[in-house]
């Protein structure tokens, strides 16, 4: 066999791996999913089991603005992808601060709901099952949204300070990821909360 032919052969055994990066938000998506599923089934199960009030339909409203946010910045988190990748730092720059400002629109939006629900509707974690459930899964989720805005702002200072560049796009998209994870954890939060739960 020649060498030519040695070397065809071994180039098309040889296999590309995926990267690290994607491979481990890939096991960490998979872990959080878990222990989402828990919270979840938890909230379902001991729906409507409260002694006391008050009750899901008594003190919840639809939080549709801040789910179009947070929805919504699955797609300029893409966008900011694309502009990455066909190397516009500055468009890059711009989608990224407007997924962070959306982001963060939700969180304040969460703050806002949960001081409402504390002060004016009296529900707190203590009151009864549902407002231990409520607080738990929907705070695991703001959790979540906590952590990724604080990785998103970390990318938008050192883009900022000049330092990424066309070769992060993989690592920007495994952080991309984590938030599109973040907001198919809302799509069914919001689902068995805001509308199986009242």
């Amino acid at each position: 066999m020649s060498t030519a032919a040695t070397t065809l052969a071994s180039d098309e055994s040889v296999e590309t791996l995926p990267s690290k990066g994607r491979v481990g938000m890939i096991c960490l998506i998979i872990a959080e999913s878990a222990i989402f599923t828990i919270f979840v089934v938890a909230y379902i199960y001991y729906l409507g089991k409260s002694l006391s009030g008050p009750t899901p339909r008594q003190v919840l409203d639809l939080p549709i603005l801040n789910s179009i946010c947070l929805l919504s910045s699955s797609a300029t988190i893409t966008f900011a992808l694309r502009a990455l990748v066909k190397d516009d730092i500055k468009r890059f720059g711009f989608w990224w601060l407007a997924t962070i400002a959306l982001g963060g629109y939700f969180l304040f939006g969460t703050g806002v709901e949960w001081k409402h629900l504390i002060f004016d509707k009296g529900l707190t974690i203590k009151t009864n099952l549902f407002g231990t459930t409520f607080y738990s899964l929907v705070g695991l989720h703001a959790f979540h949204v906590v952590v990724g805005l604080l990785a998103l702002l970390i990318v938008m200072a050192l883009t900022i300070a000049g330092a990424v560049k066309r070769e992060h796009a993989e690592r920007t998209e495994v952080l991309a990821l984590y938030w599109h994870f973040v907001d198919v954890v809302w799509i069914v939060v919001f689902t068995v909360v805001y509308i199986i739960g009242r």
